[in-house]
C-alpha cells in the first residue's frame, strides 16, 4: 500500500512541474527563449591567440546546454550578452623558502553587459575575475590551453550565475 500511495506522489510531482511554466533543476529561472551571445574580444594588454574563441565558445556552451535558449544573432532577443575580455596577467602566487617563485598565477578578466529585455531589473554590468595556478618550472605556453580551459569554464559558471540564478 506504501508503495502504491508513493507511486500516486511521484505522479502528481511530475505534472505539477511539467504544468510549470518557469522551472530549472539548475536553479535557473529563464522566462525568455532566445539569446545573442555576442562574440567576446580580447582587449588585454597580453593577447593569446586562442583566448577570445574559447572563452566565447565556452560561454555559449555554457548557456545554451543549461538553458532552453536558442542563440539568434539579431538584436530581437530577449536576452543579449556582450563584452570584453580586460586583463590577461601571469604573476607570482607563491615564493618558496630560497625567496624564488614556486608557483605561479594565470588571472583572466572579462567585463560583461547581460540585458534583460524582459525584466525591468534589465540586466547588469559587471567584471568577472578568476585565477588558476601553475608551477614555476612549467613555461607558460607549455600550460596555457589547459590553463584558458579551466579558466573559461570556471568565467561561463559565473555568468551564467549572474545571469540566470541571480547569486
Amino acid at each position: 500500500m506504501i508503495l502504491k500511495s508513493n507511486s500516486y506522489l511521484l505522479v502528481i510531482l511530475l505534472f505539477l512541474l511539467n504544468s510549470c511554466g518557469i522551472y530549472s533543476f539548475t536553479g535557473a529561472a529563464i522566462e525568455g527563449k532566445t539569446i545573442n551571445i555576442h562574440f567576446i574580444e580580447n582587449n588585454a594588454r597580453t593577447v593569446a591567440p586562442s583566448l577570445s574563441s574559447v572563452f566565447t565558445e565556452k560561454l555559449r556552451q555554457r548557456i545554451l546546454s543549461q538553458s532552453s535558449l536558442a542563440q539568434v544573432n539579431s538584436d530581437n532577443t530577449d536576452y543579449d550578452l556582450s563584452g570584453e575580455i580586460t586583463a590577461y596577467d601571469v604573476s607570482v602566487a607563491a615564493i618558496s623558502g630560497t625567496e624564488t617563485s614556486a608557483k605561479n598565477r594565470l588571472t583572466i578578466t572579462v567585463g560583461i553587459t547581460f540585458v534583460n529585455k524582459l525584466s525591468e531589473k534589465g540586466g547588469f554590468t559587471q567584471n568577472f575575475t578568476r585565477f588558476a595556478d601553475f608551477s614555476s618550472s612549467q613555461n607558460i605556453q607549455t600550460v596555457e590551453t589547459q590553463l584558458i580551459n579551466t579558466i573559461s569554464d570556471q568565467l561561463a559558471d559565473d555568468i551564467f550565475n549572474r545571469a540566470f540564478v541571480n547569486w
